[in-house]
């Protein structure tokens, strides 16, 4: 995942530890915390510079970045396997390995393929 300016980045270990590089600034991690599912995805808050981290079943780790739900409580029929934010940071969407697509905060809902 890149830093807003492009001049860093960040990557996520399956256990939720977090490594920067470049102007990425370490906000935090899941690595030293027992998960009940791998972390699968992560995606960059614009303007604070802080991150999201998600889980298979749909947890969201929010560092220096606002939460606006997961799917952690829900049972899902298939895997989260990734993430991404809205322009404006006020929102991000998962989707499933069935194509499920779960919005949260601005992101607007046009479908999935589950």
């Amino acid at each position: 995942m890149a830093t807003p300016d492009g001049g860093g980045y960040c990557t996520v270990a399956p256990d939720g530890g977090i490594f920067t590089f470049g102007d990425a600034a370490f906000q935090g991690s899941m690595g030293a915390t027992r998960l009940n599912q791998p972390v699968v995805g992560m995606s960059t808050h614009p303007a604070t510079g802080g991150y999201w981290e998600v889980a298979a079943d749909g947890g969201i780790f929010s560092f220096t970045a606002p939460c606006f739900g997961s799917t952690g409580n829900i049972r899902l029929n298939k895997p989260v396997v990734g993430m991404t934010n809205t322009p404006t940071g006020l929102g991000y969407r998962f989707v499933a390995s069935d194509g499920g697509v779960f919005d949260f905060g601005d992101a607007a809902f046009y479908g999935n393929g589950a």
